[in-house]
């Protein structure tokens, strides 16, 4: 799909979308954790419909009612031997863990640049719990059979947290007791934050010391019966909004939790360092169009919010440095060099310095021919730098934005934005 943008400004109120690394966690919850949950304002990405197709595979049972979903589950019990994840890559790492609880042979698969992704955290770790694996030279398709023992284990989290969430919600669909996980270098830690309030939601206690261990005391909370969760707004969505709204007009963005865990709350840190003006309330965030300056911020623990920030720091006078850039290489795309080049055909100079990335911004930006690259975070902020442009901008593989805000074009063109 093309999607052709003009400049032009944005103005109104708009709700953020429902978060993905929420929903999908909930649903992992869901799927443990032995009964009913209610999940409202449920997310519809294509990631969250690969995830809630899984827990169907692994024995839930799912239906849509009046706008919510609600699930049943007796746990881990699977009824087809391929679990697929999509692109997802909080899917994979995830769910892998959890497939293995069943003493069911199954395969685990997925799709588009996830094929392509490292996976040998699998094989180093499986065997230490009792799983027998067989990937393809440490990438996919998985053949697994468990079941899994909980053992205490040492893990690298340097590459990513979402293996360490997939093995925190193996432990709590067995109950393990007594046992801890061991982390080193663990990078993305707010997301681990939030797949520990997700399992104390539903029930299990986790105690974690300085991100470094994770100890399953083997108590659980006293939480019974029907459980009902609301998926709150994202953050990673809902930065390209609040982006757009400091390059070309005034918005009001609601929906979303100044108290959250998620990592990408921290873009409002990034905004105040470049000057956007906008006025934070616990119900909703006012953008204005502003002046911008170039600003420094460290988005090791965020890494998905170096797209919309690269967006922001386009029309920012000066120059804008962002560190963390080797936490791109493993994306959708390698996010690092894909920023560079279609940045760069719309006139801005990004330069990757080791673990930097410099942007050179404040020098106008003209319409361009751009790809995605398959990669949803790619199209959005193509999308929100084309309203300060001079001249239309056209993206390619416009589609990308389904894996994760499938609502996002409809979304900027409430705001006024022009777009076909």
């Amino acid at each position: 799909m093309i999607v052709k943008i003009q400049p032009g400004a944005v103005k109104g109120s708009i709700e953020a979308p429902a978060s993905k690394s929420s929903m999908q966690r909930v649903l992992a919850a869901a799927l443990i954790r032995k009964g009913e949950t209610v999940i409202h304002n449920p997310g519809t990405s294509n990631d969250d419909r690969a995830a809630l197709q899984n827990i169907q595979k692994l024995g839930a049972e799912a239906r849509w009612e009046d706008g919510k979903l609600i699930v049943n589950s007796v746990g881990v019990t699977p009824v087809h031997d391929t679990i697929d994840c999509g692109e997802s890559g909080l899917g994979i790492r995830m769910f892998t863990p959890i497939t293995a609880v069943s003493n069911r042979k199954l395969t685990v698969t997925g799709t588009g640049s996830l094929t392509t992704r490292p996976m040998d955290f699998f094989d180093e770790i499986f065997p230490k719990l009792g799983i027998k694996i067989q990937s393809n030279g440490g990438k996919l398709p998985l053949q697994i059979q468990g079941p899994l023992t909980p053992a205490n284990v040492e893990v690298d989290g340097s590459l990513s947290s979402q293996f360490l969430t997939g093995l925190l919600m193996a432990y709590a669909a067995v109950d393990a007791k007594d046992v801890t996980i061991t982390v080193k270098d663990l990078k993305s830690k707010p997301y681990i934050d939030l797949t520990l309030a997700v399992l104390k939601s539903f029930g299990w206690e986790v105690e974690q010391n300085n991100h470094e261990t994770f100890y399953f005391p083997g108590r659980k909370l006293p939480l019974q019966g029907k459980i009902d969760y609301r998926v709150e707004g994202d953050w990673s969505g809902a930065a390209f909004l609040l982006v757009a709204g400091a390059i070309a007009g005034d918005i009001t963005v609601s929906g979303l939790d100044p108290l959250s865990t998620q990592a990408d709350k921290a873009v409002l840190q990034a905004m105040m360092a470049a000057g956007v003006g906008m006025s934070v309330m616990p119900e909703t965030i006012e953008i204005r169009k502003s002046k911008m300056k170039g600003y420094q911020f460290d988005a090791t623990e965020c890494p998905d919010l170096f797209p919309p920030l690269v967006a922001l720091a386009a029309y920012a006078q000066g120059t804008t440095v962002i560190s963390g850039a080797k936490r791109l290489t493993h994306k959708e795309s390698n996010r690092a060099l894909t920023l560079q080049e279609e940045f760069g055909k719309m006139g801005v100079r990004i330069e990757l310095q080791d673990d930097l990335m410099v942007i050179h911004g404040g020098g106008g930006l003209k319409g361009a021919v751009a790809h995605s690259h398959h990669d949803h975070r790619i199209a959005m902020a193509i999308a929100v730098a084309a309203l300060g442009e001079d001249g239309e901008t056209e993206i390619h593989e416009a589609e990308a934005i389904n894996k994760s805000y499938p609502d996002f074009y409809d979304d900027m063109r409430l705001l006024g934005a022009v777009l076909q």
